[in-house]
This record gives structure tokens, sequence and C-alpha cells, in this order.
């Protein structure tokens, strides 16, 4: 039981703490228990265990939520260059550090393709969350559809997410002439 509630404690130490610097010690006291704290153990305290916790990052360095909102929602963008509306769009996602496939329909057949195909016609921006489809930018509906889908509302300050590109069209070669004889 005491075990117990000295973990919620230190868990507790360690949650209040500013992520980026939280530290947690462990040791063992005189009567044997093990102590957990966020300040150091008294000077006589030997073999001393430090942990020093960052942000809650997973090693990708996506935070959790990001990670998962990504892995069950992921954010597709279909574009050209439609001018004010497709440069607000991709400012959203850049600005909520949202990571995105972008197809552009100037770039590429297949995306004009694949977009036909989901909206029955061409206008763009389309914005696709998971299998939820937006039609036209409206921010409103835009940060709906991404708070829906347990994307975090602003960029991570260390390091934005660049977007996912689609790959690049592998341009087609003519077959070589040959010489006549």
């Amino acid at each position: 039981m005491k075990t117990g509630l000295i973990m919620t404690a230190a868990w507790l130490a360690m949650a209040s703490t500013p992520l980026a610097a939280a530290q947690l010690y462990q040791w063992k006291d005189a009567d044997g228990r093990t102590v957990f704290s966020d300040q150091p153990p008294p000077t006589p305290v030997k073999n001393v265990q430090q942990r020093n916790f960052r942000d809650s990052v997973i090693e990708t360095g996506e935070p959790y939520a990001l990670l998962t909102a990504r892995a069950k929602f992921p954010v597709t963008l279909y574009i050209s260059a439609c001018g004010p509306l497709c440069d607000q769009a991709r400012q959203l996602l850049d600005e909520r550090g949202i990571p995105y496939r972008n197809k552009d329909l100037i770039a590429s057949e297949d995306a004009r393709k694949e977009l036909q195909k989901l909206t029955g016609k061409l206008n763009v921006p389309v914005l696709m969350v998971g299998s939820e489809q937006i039609e036209g930018f409206q921010a409103g509906q835009w940060h709906a559809a991404l708070d829906r889908a347990g994307y975090p509302k602003t960029a991570m300050p260390s390091r934005p997410p660049m977007p996912v590109l689609a790959p690049a069209p592998q341009p087609k070669v003519a077959p070589e002439a040959k010489p006549a004889p």
C-alpha cells in the first residue's frame, strides 16, 4: 500500500515539474524502503539513481497525441495553384504542426484522378482527415475535423514537423530511336 502511495507521489512530483527539466531521484532509506522524489536525497544516502525526463515524445520526436492521430487519421491536402485559399490551407496545417500528404493537381495526374473519384469534381482545396472529407477552405471546419481526430492545436515549439510530401511523379522516358541501317 505504501509503495503504491510512494509511486503515486513520485509520479505527481514528476508531472508537476516543467517537462523540459523534470528530474526524479530514487534511493533506499534507512529502513530499506525505496524512495522516489524530485528533490535530491539527504547527504548520507548512497546508491542514488537520478533520471531526467523530457517532453512526452516517442523516439520519432513527435508528441504521442500527434503520433496516434497521424496513425488513425492521416491528413491529405489536395491543392493546386488556387491562390490565397490554398496558401491559407497550407498555413493552417503548418501552424498546427500537422504532418500531411500534399497532392498537387497540377503536378500529378494521379492526384487529379484520385480527387475526381473522391469528390466527383476537381475543386480545391480539399482536406482529408482519415476518411472525413472537407471541400473548400473554411478554417473553423478544418480545425474541428483536426480536433476530432486528436491532433494537437499547436506545433511543437522546438521543431515543427515538415509536411509529408507525395512522391514526385516519375518522368516518362521516351524509347530511344534506333538508327536506320
